[in-house]
């Protein structure tokens, strides 16, 4: 049995439900199914997923302010007044600013933009920044991804004559900043989808202002609107649709060059966006001035658009080196202090560009919220990020302590935050009491939605072309999970560090292939003896121009009770499998001198060992042969284990010995009777090889004779007892305990391995089985 790693959660569908689509719409079942469960249960809603539509976006004037906000602008380009786009450093901020500044400078807008330093001064607007803008002459600041949470600054840009518009989707608060417009789709009640990125937002204003569908910028839509992890359903699903259309064919010459760094050739996917281009233009606010990712995207020079990619594509590099960095401090951090609950770690001299990568990275490895922190001494602050699991809402827990922070705002699954060091331990305690009070054990593993299980057959190219219908994928529209349940017919550790996984199913005439990287771990718990479930996203596997469908396994589990066969082998390596063990029992004598490696503490018992003793564990080695296959039967059936490792080593076999037959036995006597004495050291040689007998079978027959009292041995000499009692040879402990020991032998150690797993099952079975009354003999 091997644990999963998540919590599988299959999807349900409700089976009327499910036939509600016409075969008009040459959609397969699996589409269907998969429609069904992302809550689509209409012709018309499926054609309009599985075609999206530009004509189906809302209209900008939905937006509550935005007929106040176009006003303005129009008023402050007629009148040449200066205005600031003030951005975000993250890759949403970086494209609404680029392209909010694209369509103002096609008005012909007096504009610049400004975004702040994320070291210096940190997220959002701030009042040095306005005086700055002030002091520069800018009579208006537009905010694109940020300032929702500004109610101060607000203030203050007010008190100094500053015009101030809003466009941000991040969650409001209590209170609202009063600003001369706030566009927000959380704000306005008649803007009916609410989940709009930031640069969603900026394209929506620059749609009002330039009077038309600009369609020109949804190559920066998808960038911003895929990279900060909005739900890709309604207008995100259309805009990212075609906006990687745009952005598979765009014209700017940065987005070019940074293509080239990221080596994406033809049609540009949300996963390009989301592992390699997002990454890297977050990378500069990480580490720098945000404000050259905007350079990069807003020039027209070739040369300098190679020259910014390169410089992006250093400064994700070493982004990379630093994340490495800070995780492994982090992780000791952790270890150390044993955290439970919410884990938080805080050291200064951390950057704090990268601590949210930091503390996505110890979500997954330790299945809890956490939040890693920058410590500032000068300032007794701390500065950082945080990241949560599906079953804590990390935002409405946070604002339940909002007194503890200095600053804080985000969303559910992810938060920034500023706070006194002071605060951290009593943070530190009232988040792990909350989430304790909510939160059950099973809450904390990770989840993976599961969207259906199926064969073998059922997986090849045909099928990945169906389930592309429905990309772009992303939040509230994963890539769909399959399950996998099948004997493995080969599998095999691969990588230069053995760290990943390979495995082929095979059913009938139909193969695949599997390929699970970092669970290489799980290596030693398969075999083709045991089935095999494995969960993950089906693809396409291209090599040298062949084409093969596979499965990329995301988390594998294996139901069944196991039978793990090291027999015949002198050294065992049980490490692997004590990590997967909840409590374990290593079952004979000297048990350390067969591990690789000995764990600190060896639950070792033996079978003289009282059997009160004994207590259920979940993984149990057998080192030893038992001398009765009661005693092994009575602690089988006593602790119940669900994984069984047979590791008998035998130097000297009683099974593979020649046992004497009765007319050995008749023969041998025969002749020491007949000469009256047997003489041991003398005669063994000569009866060897007259007889063909080994040495250990005549010196077995004599040691039965002699306990039998068919003889006497003095001196070396065997002499027939002058008057024996008449006694049968099965009386013979001597020979009883041969003949038992040599079907213990041909039961645990020769037997091949189904036939060993079905004993030992027929053990654990019997445990719950209640006993028949025995009637008649039977």
């Amino acid at each position: 049995m091997l644990k999963s790693k998540a919590k599988w959660n299959f999807m349900e569908n409700d089976t009327d439900t499910a036939q509600w689509m016409g075969d008009s719409l040459g959609i397969s079942p699996v589409i269907k199914e998969l429609l069904v469960q992302r809550g689509i249960n209409t012709s018309e809603a499926a054609t309009d997923f599985l075609s999206p539509n530009i004509t189906k976006l809302l209209m900008p004037e939905d937006l509550l302010g935005m007929d106040v906000a176009s006003e303005r602008v129009h008023k402050a380009i007629e009148h040449n007044e200066k205005i600031l786009v003030f951005g975000d450093y993250d890759a949403d901020g970086v494209s609404s600013t680029t392209l909010l500044m694209s369509a103002l400078q096609e008005l012909g807008a007096n504009c610049d933009y400004y975004i702040p330093n994320r070291f210096t001064e940190g997220y959002g607007p701030n009042e040095q920044a306005f005086s700055y803008a002030k002091d520069q002459g800018f009579q208006l600041v537009i905010t694109v991804d940020c300032g929702i949470a500004s109610v101060q600054e607000a203030k203050y840009a007010e008190s100094i004559g500053l015009d101030l518009i809003i466009t941000d989707h991040h969650e409001p608060q209590e209170q609202l900043p009063q600003a001369l417009a706030i566009l927000h789709p959380k704000c306005s009640p008649a803007y009916t989808f609410k989940e709009l990125a930031g640069v969603g937002l900026a394209f929506k204003f620059a749609q009002s202002l330039l009077g038309y569908f600009p369609e020109h910028l949804l190559d920066l839509v998808a960038i911003g609107t895929i990279a900060d992890l909005v739900p890709l359903v309604n207008e995100n699903r259309i805009l990212a649709f075609f906006g990687l259309q745009k952005l598979s064919v765009t014209k700017r010459p940065g987005l070019k060059a940074l293509k080239k760094q990221c080596k994406i050739e033809g049609n540009v996917s949300e996963e390009d966006v989301g592992f390699l281009i997002g990454p890297r233009i977050n990378a500069v606010g990480r580490l720098q001035d945000a404000g050259l990712a905007v350079e990069m995207l807003m020039t027209q020079d070739e040369e300098e658009a190679e020259h910014l990619a390169e410089v992006v594509q250093d400064l994700n590099t070493e982004r990379q080196q630093i994340v490495n960095e800070i995780v492994k401090e982090a992780e000791t951090l952790v270890n150390e202090n044993n955290v439970k609950g919410v884990t938080i770690v805080a050291k200064e001299g951390w950057n704090e560009g990268v601590l949210g990568i930091v503390a996505s990275k110890l979500v997954r490895k330790y299945d809890r919220p956490a939040i890693v922190l920058a410590i500032n001494s000068e300032n007794g602050s701390a500065k950082g990020s945080a990241r949560s699991i599906p079953a804590f809402d990390l935002f409405q827990n946070c604002m339940q302590v909002r007194d503890y922070f200095t600053r804080f705002g985000g969303h559910s699954q992810a938060a920034g935050m500023t706070l006194p060091i002071d605060n951290i331990s009593m943070l530190q305690q009232k988040l792990t009491e909350m989430i304790n009070d909510q939160l059950s054990e099973e809450d904390f593993k990770q989840e993976l939605t599961i969207s259906k299980t199926l064969s073998i057959q059922e997986v090849n190219e045909e099928l990945v072309n169906e389930i592309n219908q429905l990309a772009p994928f992303g939040m509230a529209n994963p890539k769909p999970t399959f399950q996998i349940k099948q004997l493995p017919s080969n599998a095999r550790q691969i990588g230069a560090m053995q760290n990943h996984l390979k495995i082929q199913f095979k059913q009938e005439s139909s193969v695949i292939d599997g390929i699970g990287f970092g669970l290489g771990d799980s290596f030693p718990f398969i075999s083709d003896k045991s089935p095999l479930s494995v969960v993950g996203e089906i693809g396409i596997n291209e090599w040298n121009g062949n084409r093969k469908a596979q499965i990329v396994i995301q988390d594998l589990l294996i139901d069944d009770q196991q039978l793990f066969d090291h027999r015949g082998k002198k050294q065992i390596e049980i490490k692997p499998f004590l990590d997967n063990a909840n409590k374990y029992l290593a079952l004979g004598k000297n048990v350390e001198n067969r591990l690789k490696q000995v764990p600190i503490n060896l639950n070792q018992m033996t079978y003289k060992t009282d059997k009160a003793l004994f207590d259920s564990v979940d993984t149990l080695f057998l080192f030893d042969l038992p001398d009765d296959l009661d005693d092994l039967s009575t602690i089988i059936q006593k602790i119940n284990p669900v994984n069984i490792h047979v590791c008998f080593y035998l130097e000297d076999s009683q099974y593979l010995k020649t046992f004497p037959s009765r007319a050995d036995f008749k023969q041998f006597y025969a002749l020491i009777r007949k000469r009256g004495y047997f003489d041991i050291k003398k005669d063994l040689y000569a009866l060897m090889k007259s007889q063909d007998w080994t040495e250990e079978r005549i010196r077995f027959m004599l040691n039965v004779f002699f306990e039998l009292e068919f003889v006497i041995i003095e001196s070396g000499l065997a002499k027939p007892n002058p008057s024996p009692t008449k006694r049968d040879l099965q009386e013979s402990r001597l020979y009883q305990q041969r003949i038992k020991r040599s079907d213990i032998e041909k039961k645990l150690y020769y037997s091949n391995y189904d036939d060993l797993k079905q004993w030992l099952q027929r053990l654990i079975e019997d445990v719950d089985t209640p006993k028949e009354e025995l009637t008649y003999g039977l």
